[in-house]
């Protein structure tokens, strides 16, 4: 992959945003890539909006993905969409819980994860560094509801090869 791949991930305060750029940017570095991650988290701590923009290619100059140019925007909050919409690129993919049967997931906090298993649908690294990424970014106990969270977010997510 030789061009830079920017995803924005957005949502609220609690939602795992943070967590969630944490291990996309931990997968990206795992397979190879120059990985550049910013955040913005606001008004994180009363329930408002955060963002986390990670970049990664074979050489990443700036953590923030300009506007209009993010290959990806995952977004775990509904009424975030429209706010973020501006940062998609022309022929992006937005990835939002309606991606995700939560009925399906060990617990409604794995949205987050879940929606992370959609996106590598859409991305180059293998299932495996997913999985190591999570094992070693959460407490082991987690791991297994995290590991059907992202399978479930993953399995409902066209393949692209």
């Amino acid at each position: 992959m030789s061009k830079v791949t920017n995803i924005v991930v957005a949502g609220l305060g609690g939602q795992g945003v943070l967590k969630g750029t944490d291990i996309l940017a931990d997968v990206a570095l795992r397979a190879g890539y120059d990985v550049k991650k910013s955040e913005i988290k606001g008004m994180s701590q009363r329930g408002g909006s955060v963002t986390g923009d990670v970049r990664f290619g074979k050489r990443v100059h700036s953590p923030m993905v300009p506007a209009g140019e993010a290959d990806f925007l995952l977004v775990l909050e509904p009424t975030q969409v429209e706010p973020h919409r501006y940062m998609l690129r022309p022929g992006g993919i937005l990835i939002t819980p309606d991606a995700v049967q939560a009925s399906q997931l060990p617990n409604k906090k794995a949205l987050n994860v879940a929606l992370l298993g959609a996106l590598s649908a859409h991305l180059p690294m293998p299932e495996e560094q997913w999985l190591d990424s999570l094992r070693s970014g959460f407490a082991e106990s987690f791991f297994d509801g995290n590991r059907q969270a992202f399978l479930i977010g993953r399995a409902g997510q066209k393949r692209v090869k």
